[in-house]
Formats: C-alpha cells, structure tokens, sequence
C-alpha cells in the first residue's frame, strides 16, 4: 500500500472533527451556516498553514454537486486558470465549478482577473486559500466579491484531540499497543505553533522511531521535547509574521514591557533575523524614547554596532540591552510628532517664503549682506535674540509641545527663564 502522511490520513470528514476555528466553525458560527444551507459564496480563507483551510475547502466540496478543480497558485499557470474556465457549460461541469485555489497570493494581477468574469456570473465559485494577509495580496476586485474567513493558530487545548487520533491510527498502522509518558501530548500540542499538520508530523515521527517493547511502543517526553524544538516558531521574513513580530516588539518596548519586548527580540533572533532586529530597535530608540531620554540614541546604535560585529548568537546580548533599556526608559514622541506636522504643512502647500533675513548671503550683492538684518545669536546673551524665523503665511505655528518628561520640561524652563513665559 501506498505511504500516506499522518496529517493527510487524519484529516476531517465533517465540521465536527475539525479542531478550532470555534468562531467560525462553532454551533453559530457564521462559515458553518453558510456551509449547512449549501448556498457557498465566493470565500477566501485567511490564515496560517495547518489551521484547516484545506480542510474546510474539502468539506465544503463533498456539500456541493459542483465539479471541483484545484490549482496551486505556486505552481500554478493562466493556462491552467484557462483549462479550468474552458470545462464551464460542458458536460464535464453540468452544475458548475467549485475551483480551489490554494495559495492566491502567488498569483499575479492579470492570473487574478482572469476569474472575475465566471466568479461574477456564478459559472465558478472561487474558495481561495491565502497564508498572507488578503487585502494587500488579493485583487481588489476578487476580495469585493468574496466573504473573507480569517483562520486562527489552533490553540494546544484544541490540538490534543487531533494528537490522541494521530497516535491511534499509528498504532493501528504499528500494529502495537502504546505507552505515552505523561506531558507529551501537552508538549506536542504546545510546541506545534497552532498548526495542526505540525503536531501530525511529529506524532509520526516519534511513534515510527519509538523503541517496541513486547509489543509496545514506549514514546517518551525526552523524544518529544527534541522533535518539538524550534517547531513553535512561525516565521516568514516576506510574510505577515515578520511584520507583526516587529509590530508587537515596538509596542511593547513603547508600553514599557520589558518582559514582552524580551520576549518579541528573542522570536526574531531565533529565526535568524539580526538586520531587521537591529533596525527597528534603533527606529524605536528616536520614535519611541527621543527627547525623554536623547542619550539613548548613541546608545542603541552602539549596541547595534556591537550586534553586528558579533554576529549571533553572542548578538542577543547587547540587542538585550538595548531592549530593556529602551522599555524601561521615559518615553517621548514629541520631536518626531512635530515634525510630521511640519511635513503635512508642506504637503498641503503650506510653505510661504524664507524671511529675509534667513536667506544665504549669496542673494545679496556683494558687500550688501548686512541688510538682510539678520541677528546672529552668539552675539547676544545666553546665545538668544528675539527674531522671525517661520515664513510670514506661518507665523504663529506650533509643531512642537514639550512632553512631561523630566528631560523635555527642564528644557522648558531653561527656555522660560531666557524667552519669558510665553514664548
């Protein structure tokens, strides 16, 4: 007989075996009554690998008397697209075509419209499968025409009825009865990241190499830690995984978490990911902290550098520093707000001409500088003249507020003391 994978052998013949997705697939669930009443809309299922898209896509065909087409949008061509389309009316498809397509987002504009015209008139109805975020991978056209579903990690809790079939259909293949130290289903479904077909392999895997003892497989939790090791990690540096761990570490250094912000440095140096570390903590340094703290600029660039000459893994140590530092430092955002409300009054046009005299000696003649009436500061005591310096349309404005740090407000009051209160 042919080998058939776990994941595959094990996989769900109705709504009720499938494992999670309890907001969509549960008693009320919306993807469930759409499914039961057999009226299937255009759908796009969102979400990470081994959650069950697949699976549900199968469910929703065995419902339907549509002929079903799959294309793996990997591999996948226009003229596969084309093969599929060409089967409409036929006698090949009397009742139309159910079309899988797995993986969209490999598809291209052009191979993604090619389907508007048969999904609009009802010939087709298109279930595609994306592991990346629909609205940015997906043809506006296609996604208004279809319900998106988004596909959640499964938790462990939810994983361990999968593992205890997966281990009695092996031992069934095995031919052997089972003997399972405690915490390995727990480690299996927690180190499996939420993917299903993860936890699958590696109940494969320990129950073909566990050792037979008359007659008994003895599968321990020492074999169950090793298989489970880096497998929770789920990371794509092109995917939305990578944007959404950078996401979380920025917030949680800016929410002044310094445990989460270990925690979100760590996935992204355990997938490998020093450069894309490195940049976002030196974005957070001047975004994040600022004036509250300005020393922390050369700071994290320093511990950056260091990163970088060491390579990994001696890397994570001043990368660490930089982040607990930084999380557990005054936060400021007030330089960087201030400016982005300069760049939106340039963008509006906002702009007016140079004062006079804050124009280069050059547009004067020679010798003629003088009456551009510019006051040079460092003539004057405490390095501070009273003078316009903002164009005439713009007199007036305030980019800049000081925030209540310790750093920015005894700024204010060195400014106070020489402008006056109201400057």
């Amino acid at each position: 007989m042919a080998y058939r994978p776990l994941a595959d052998e094990i996989r769900p013949t109705s709504l009720d075996e499938v494992v999670g997705q309890r907001h969509i697939l549960g008693p009320d669930g919306l993807l469930r009554r759409i499914i039961e009443s057999g009226n299937i809309p255009n759908l796009v299922f969102y979400g990470p690998s081994g959650t069950g898209k697949t699976t549900v896509a199968n469910l929703i065909a065995a419902r339907t008397n549509r002929a079903l087409r799959r294309i793996n949008a990997t591999t996948g061509s226009l003229s596969d697209v084309k093969d599929v389309l060409a089967d409409v009316g036929t006698m090949l498809a009397p009742n139309g075509i159910l079309l899988y397509l797995d993986e969209i987002q490999y598809f291209n504009k052009k191979q993604q419209q090619s389907l508007l015209e048969v999904i609009e008139k009802g010939d087709v109805t298109l279930i595609a499968s994306t592991t990346e975020n629909p609205y940015f991978y997906v043809y506006n056209a296609v996604l208004s025409r279809s319900t998106v579903f988004e596909f959640k990690p499964v938790e462990p809790a939810d994983v361990l009825p999968a593992i205890d079939r997966g281990m009695a259909i092996m031992a069934g293949r095995l031919g052997a009865e089972l003997s399972c130290e405690d915490g390995v289903r727990e480690a299996i479904a927690s180190a499996c990241g939420g993917d299903v077909r993860k936890a699958m392999n590696a109940v494969e895997l320990l129950m073909n190499t566990a050792r037979r003892e008359n007659g008994v497989l003895r599968v321990t939790l020492a074999d169950a830690q090793v298989v489970a090791q880096r497998s929770a990690m789920r990371y794509d540096r092109e995917g939305d995984d990578h944007y959404d761990i950078l996401s979380a570490l920025q917030k949680s250094i800016r929410g002044s978490d310094p445990d989460a912000a270990c925690h979100y440095l760590a996935r992204l140096l355990e997938a490998g990911d020093l450069i894309s570390a490195c940049r976002r903590l030196m974005v957070i340094a001047c975004e994040d902290i600022g004036l509250a703290y300005p020393q922390i600029i050369p700071i994290v660039k320093a511990c950056v550098d260091a990163a970088n000459m060491l390579g990994l893994p001696e890397a994570r140590i001043p990368l660490g520093d930089a982040a607990v530092l930084m999380a557990t430092s005054p936060k400021s955002n007030s330089a960087h707000v201030a400016l982005d409300a300069a760049l939106a009054d340039v963008r509006a046009g906002k702009t007016g001409d140079y004062p006079r005299h804050l124009q280069n000696k050059h547009a004067d003649s020679a010798g003629m500088e003088r009456e551009q009436g510019y006051l040079y500061p460092h003539d004057f005591p405490h390095h501070w003249v009273r003078q316009q310096y903002l164009p005439d349309s713009l007199l007036g404005t305030r980019y800049y507020t000081y925030a209540e740090n310790k750093t920015e407000q005894a700024a204010k009051r060195y400014w106070e003391e020489i402008k006056g209160p109201d400057f």
